[in-house]
């Protein structure tokens, strides 16, 4: 089941912070949209962030989930879930941006029916103050993505 946390619940940090190594980032965005997280037989194993960006513009800012769960198939069912949400919500456009090094999530967000628009160069040496590696790639640009719904 994913669901909407609310008012008062805690943010599942840890997770949140698998898809983004910046507790004061995460802290932001949390601040600014809404968190949803996936829960099976009462274990929270995954998460996603949107963030409200431009008039019918909204972001996916943060996918996790638990290592222990990869490959199940639930990253998918949270970009699915958002992207519905997001139309429930009245959203026409749905971004969300990865780093140059995400090869598997690139993959999974092209499935799903993004496409890419632009990258923003040095957008991780910019934001971030420690080198952030993955696949053993330096992550340096931001792919962004889009879909219309």
């Amino acid at each position: 089941m994913i669901r909407r946390l609310q008012d008062g619940e805690i943010a599942p940090m840890k997770l949140l912070l698998m898809a983004d190594p910046s507790e004061s980032i995460v802290k932001e965005y949390l601040r600014r949209g809404f968190c949803y997280v996936l829960e099976k037989n009462n274990l929270l194993i995954g998460e996603y962030v949107l963030i409200p960006t431009r008039l019918e513009t909204v972001e996916i800012v943060n996918v996790a989930v638990d290592e222990n769960f990869h490959g199940q198939g639930f990253g998918k069912e949270l970009i699915l879930h958002a992207i519905e949400e997001s139309k429930r919500l009245g959203y026409k456009t749905i971004e969300i941006g990865t780093g140059n090094s995400s090869v598997n999530q690139l993959a999974l967000y092209q499935k799903c029916g993004f496409r890419m628009i632009s990258i923003d160069r040095d957008f991780f040496l910019r934001h971030y103050n420690e080198p952030i590696f993955e696949n053993g790639i330096q992550v340096i640009d931001m792919v962004r993505l889009s879909m219309e719904v």
